[in-house]
């Protein structure tokens, strides 16, 4: 294994609701692209069946607060009051030991910040939904969360949405298929590989 080995980093970042987990999966189920999901940390309790170390790594604001002070995250951000998310730089090291190129299902700030400090390596690409009358009726077919945070989500999706224009690319997902299809294209691209996928439907 080269120790010198330095991976590309795809951010995908969306309001909630958008459909950037379901890309994201897709993508890693793509094995030519040799991906491996960076594991966000977050200071929020687990939701349903989430499992630490796999979908967040899970710990508790105080040791979030630690961690900031002791510069251990590529980005953070508190997204409501005590309730934090963030890349541990080891995540990326962790990725890059395994020789893979990193993608990151993430906030939009969060997302922006990492383009600013890997410039050259990321593709950051924004994912658009709909509208924001679509974007609530996703967040409350799901069912996890109550109607202030939901109301907080959406007004919170407004202000995202204006930073579109910051992102490399937007993938607009008013049909699932035909946004799986585009995120492919522009990964292969991205890696300068061949993608056997075409944009038509």
């Amino acid at each position: 294994m080269s120790k010198n080995f330095k991976g590309k980093l795809f951010v995908f970042s969306a309001p909630s609701g958008s459909g950037k987990t379901t890309i994201v999966r897709h993508l890693l189920n793509q094995k030519k692209f040799n991906l491996e999901f960076s594991i966000s940390a977050t200071s929020r309790a687990p939701r349903g069946s989430e499992v630490h170390g796999e979908d967040y790594y899970f710990i508790s604001a105080n040791e979030f607060k630690q961690k900031i002070k002791a510069d251990e995250f590529l980005e953070w951000e508190e997204v409501y009051r005590d309730n934090f998310y963030g890349t541990l730089k080891t995540e990326v090291e962790r990725i890059w030991a395994l020789e893979k190129h990193v993608i990151f299902d993430i906030d939009v700030a969060g997302g922006l910040r990492i383009k600013n400090k890997f410039p050259n390596e990321t593709l950051s690409v924004f994912v658009k939904p709909p509208s924001i009358d679509e974007l609530k009726i996703r967040l409350k077919k799901r069912s996890t969360e109550s109607e202030d945070k939901i109301n907080m989500r959406i007004s919170k999706a407004s202000v995202e949405l204006a930073t579109a224009p910051q992102f490399d690319k937007i993938i607009k997902n008013y049909k699932l298929a035909v946004a799986l299809k585009e995120a492919e294209n522009l990964v292969a691209d991205f890696l300068g590989i061949t993608n056997t996928v075409s944009n038509e439907e």
